[in-house]
């Protein structure tokens, strides 16, 4: 049997890829999500980053819709970080998983890529 060298790779990054997620959920130390929005929260220790954390949350608007899914990091200047932007896009997508899981998402909710993270007030 012939390995096709395409499909190796492309397997060689689903491995990787399922990997990357299975140490997520494995390092996920908090993690609250309600109808009007919520978080999760990674513990990067496992990740070469010793006593830091990173958050993926979304925040509740009013009139039963929520905010874009935004992060947050406790080590500084972490949008500088290859390695952390991707964490954090991973992440944002497990608590996107995580909503439509819990059944969370409504006809309001379903694209909310845009939208502000939070109300910017009056």
């Amino acid at each position: 049997m012939e390995l096709d060298v395409k499909q190796l790779r492309f397997g060689l990054v689903e491995i990787k890829a399922l990997e990357f997620e299975m140490s997520i959920q494995e390092n996920i130390t908090r993690e609250e999500i309600s109808h009007r929005g919520g978080g999760v929260e990674l513990d990067l220790s496992g990740f070469g980053y010793e006593d830091e954390y990173l958050s993926a949350y979304q925040n509740y608007l009013g009139g039963g819709m929520r905010g874009a899914v935004a992060n947050s990091c406790t080590v500084e200047d972490w949008e500088m970080d290859e390695r952390l932007v991707r964490l954090a896009s991973e992440l944002c997508e497990y608590y996107d998983e995580r909503l439509y899981e819990l059944e969370l998402v409504d006809e309001y909710n379903e694209e909310t890529t845009g939208r502000l993270v939070s109300y910017p007030g009056l």
